[in-house]
């Protein structure tokens, strides 16, 4: 067989393996089909690298630049998956596996595109929260910003998803401006190592923004400064050794970490058997047991039900524990392959045995399992392995020991705060999940146990076609958790963009606030622009174009002819004692929406022209009422432009309606789309 050696990717070129490289077996045989590391890598040459030319070249990109970028790499790889299935069945892991890992990978680095395009700006500052008014004459103004950190990203990850795990860390470190130099674990980095070829050979990431490192890291740690930051996800003994290097500590370099975690499932109160809750909490408790033999950081460990169908899930789950196959993942027929690595397997073995010291094994013996396709004494393959411990209470093992591998321990208990009490044993876990299908439950839950877990994932029979399931992270939310689970966030959106970013106190008058963020702030200087600017294109418009609009008297007929058009003849609109009684208006009021509908006729421009389509409008509030007899005009500006494609672009425009004395009346955002 040949061993295919795994280079490294440092300073812009491919390094071969060298002194100190270590030999990688195939999950399945056991025989050696690779090798990866280099005991000679220049790190300190790698850091420069992504300081000096990784770093500028992406924060030279715009946010939308970025997302562009993270889109066209995702494509790529979809257009190249196959190799990556092909060649990730070394690892042990099963077709449906790689659904999880490489198509998972792919498709969290689209979703984080997507994000960058919609919720963050095509600019160099993100703008985090709103405006705060520090004078009263609207003349000093703070503003909290996020900018790129002028450091790398040294990414730290685990051997169960060599796609998944890189990408999900990468495309927010991309996407905030920051170069990246990735370190996957030993066992599966030459499916690491294929991905990041194949992006390099992209040319769609600039130099320096990616680099790999196959094998071990050196001393990189003890080169790092306040402007980097660590991703890491694996033990937490491991953890505990990187967060503690002094020059991370001195030097107070970002430290993210995803480690042990003993996440829970429990079965609601209300789930009897013969209920649709009771089959899918079983379905997903053997799902997760053995979707990648177990070695998923969100699997379930511990399995809590009511203590009186203890038996019933024992035998629910034995039951369709007994009809995975379990042999080569190239096999159609096979689905629960090998773990990683015999070392892993050993791993698992030796944690299952201090499990067994306070439960029970009910389903699988290691000694005596069917295996299709593979030699059981070669390759890493064991059978799912089901516990019971009777007493959870007393126990201690079950809740602080994680076999990574194809095991759970179930246990019963009394009442929900029990059940409660059971799922913070963990110390802090990625995941529990409740099916249920008792709001309250749910509820209770979420109050007793939320302090305990990065998420809560809830399921019943009125959501179980649409979830996604209990252990499948997703871009949009928060993957950490507290504790045990390394206290870190993982994705989240633009959450997790924002690891990679400083967030700023800015202070300074309005102008200043407009120009750092390409953003009008009220108060900021008007720009009169040459003609309507409903006429003029998404490129022409300027940051603070403004148009005042003449005024507009509301008269009495106007307010009734509405109210009887509309049917809206709120007391407020048409009865003037009870209006008076109100302690909001004076008398009758105009209604809030015939002033919207003023506001568009003195500012809107009816020819066909560049604004294609007004698409809502944000923030809405009304100030001040008017009366009939009040005098309304309209200041129109232009708040900020977002490019959506070649063809238009979407404008905000600042909208603020005031009456004869000066009075804001109403204000809001508009929003309309507008050709180039």
């Amino acid at each position: 067989m040949t061993i295919h050696q795994i280079p490294s990717f440092a300073a812009g070129e491919w390094v071969a393996t060298g002194e100190g490289a270590r030999d990688i077996a195939s999950a399945i045989t056991g025989e050696v089909i690779a090798s990866a590391g280099n005991d000679a890598l220049d790190v300190q040459r790698m850091l420069d690298f992504a300081r000096d030319v990784g770093g500028p070249a992406l924060r030279k990109l715009t946010f939308h630049d970025r997302a562009r970028m993270l889109k066209a790499l995702s494509a790529h790889l979809g257009q190249h998956k196959q190799a990556l299935y092909d060649l990730s069945f070394n690892t042990g892991a099963t077709q449906a596996d790689h659904l999880i890992d490489i198509d998972g990978g792919i498709g969290t680095m689209f979703v984080y595109a997507s994000k960058g395009r919609r919720e963050m700006p095509d600019a160099h500052v993100y703008l985090d929260g709103d405006v705060e008014h520090l004078s009263r004459d609207g003349t000093f103004l703070g503003q909290h910003i996020c900018t790129p950190l002028h450091g790398v990203a040294i990414h730290i990850n685990a051997f169960n998803f060599p796609v998944w795990g890189m990408l999900e860390k990468l495309a927010p470190t991309l996407l905030a401006g920051v170069p990246a130099i990735v370190k996957p674990a030993t066992n599966s980095c030459y499916v690491t190592q294929l991905c990041v070829q194949l992006m390099l050979d992209s040319g769609i990431l600039p130099d320096g923004a990616l680099q790999l490192v196959s094998g071990g890291l050196g001393d990189m740690l003890d080169r790092l400064t306040m402007q980097d930051v660590v991703g890491f996800t694996g033990s937490a003994d491991t953890a505990q050794k990187l967060r503690s290097n002094p020059v991370i500590l001195q030097n107070s370099v970002r430290f993210v970490a995803e480690q042990d975690s003993l996440n829970c499932s429990v079965l609601g109160p209300d789930a009897e058997p013969g209920t649709p809750e009771f089959d899918l909490f079983v379905k997903e408790v053997q799902r997760e047991m053995t979707t990648k033999a177990g070695q998923k950081c969100t699997a379930i460990r511990r399995v809590i039900a009511p203590a009186s169908h203890v038996q019933a899930v024992i035998d629910a789950v034995s039951e369709r524990l007994a009809n995975i196959v379990v042999g080569d993942p190239r096999l159609k027929e096979t689905r629960m392959g090998a773990l990683v690595s015999n070392g892993q397997k050993r791993d698992v073995l030796s944690k299952a045995a201090i499990i067994g010291q306070e439960a029970e094994r009910v389903f699988g013996d290691p000694e005596n399992f069917a295996i299709v396709g593979a030699d059981p004494e070669q390759g890493a393959f064991l059978p799912p392995m089901l516990f019971h411990c009777a007493n959870p209470d007393t126990a201690h093992r079950v809740h602080d020991t994680e076999a990574f591998g194809p095991v759970s321990t179930i246990m019963g208990y009394r009442d929900i705060d029990h059940a409660i009490e059971l799922a913070n044993k963990g110390q802090g876990s990625l995941v529990a999940s409740v099916v249920t299908h008792d709001a309250d439950v749910a509820r209770e839950f979420a109050m007793g146990a939320g302090a305990y877990h990065g998420r809560l994932y809830f399921n019943n029979r009125d959501s179980m076609k649409a979830s996604t399931g209990h252990g499948s992270p997703l871009p949009h939310m928060v993957h950490g958790g507290p504790g045990r689970a390394g206290g870190g966030e993982e994705l989240g959106g633009v959450r997790g963009v924002k690891h990679y970013m400083q967030r700023t106190a800015v202070q300074g008058s309005p102008d200043f606030l407009t120009a750092l963020g390409k953003k009008w702030v009220p108060g900021s200087a008007e720009i009169a622009g040459p003609a309507h600017p409903f006429t003029r294109r998404f490129n022409e418009l300027a940051i603070g174009e403004t148009l005042h609009t003449p005024s507009r008297t509301v008269t009495l007929e106007d307010i009734e002819h509405f109210a009887e058009f509309t049917g809206d003849t709120f007391y407020a609109h048409m009865d003037q004692a009870a209006a008076e009684r109100n302690p909001f208006f004076p008398g009758r009021v105009a209604h809030g929406y015939l002033l919207l509908s003023f506001a568009a006729g003195l500012f809107v421009e009816p020819n066909e022209g560049p604004v294609l389509a007004n698409t809502g409008l944000d923030g809405l509030r009304f100030m001040n009422p008017v009366v009939p007899g009040d005098a309304i005009k309209v200041r129109l500006t232009v708040k900020s432009k977002t490019k959506r494609n070649d063809e238009y672009g979407e404008v905000r425009w600042n909208v603020t309606m005031t009456q004869q004395d000066d009075d804001v009346v109403a204000e809001y955002e508009l929003l309309t789309m507008v050709a180039y």
